[in-house]
């Protein structure tokens, strides 16, 4: 089914307005891929917050024209599924990790922040933990040597203790 006029402008609009805040995009082949398959990938990029769709190659041309995007233009070709997200990393790892279980869905490039990426790039960036990790991990460490400390107070009380009875 073909879009007239109006409707290929409201989606370039729509595809413009997720391209302008987001922080990478990956586009992905997907040839040969059943529908059940689609709808799974769907609900995984939908839980991920990721805005993921089928679009003409000639509309995402225009949405990211422009744009910091710019540069993944000539690498829109054959059918490919648009995978958009504001966090760095969750585009990336959803059509990564969905990749790794359906041999059919192929990783074409990407882009980060305006810089090209290639496969081998977007598969790095997807290994990267995500923001809440990467949070949890510096939380860690803080408080590493406070918590140490304090087990290091307990044990020398517990030996005053077992002195003095």
């Amino acid at each position: 089914m073909s879009l007239n006029l109006n409707d290929k402008k409201a989606v370039v609009a729509e595809v413009s307005a997720k391209v302008a805040s987001a922080q990478t995009i990956v586009v992905a082949e997907y040839r040969g891929i059943q529908v059940g398959s689609l709808t799974q990938l769907r609900a995984q990029a939908r839980a991920q917050g990721v805005y993921l769709r089928v679009l003409k190659n000639t509309l995402a041309r225009r949405a990211i024209e422009g744009t910091k995007f710019a540069d993944l233009a000539p690498q829109l070709t054959g059918p490919l599924i648009y995978s958009i997200s504001e966090d760095a990393v969750a585009a990336a790892k959803v059509v990564s990790d969905f990749a790794k279980t359906n041999d059919k869905l192929v990783v074409k490039a990407g882009n980060y922040e305006g810089k090209q990426l290639d496969k081998a790039a977007v598969a790095s960036l997807a290994n990267i933990p995500s923001r809440e990790v990467l949070l949890a991990q510096v939380l860690g460490m803080m408080q590493a040597p406070v918590s140490g400390f304090a087990r290091a107070l307990a044990a020398l009380a517990a030996k005053k203790e077992a002195e003095a009875a």
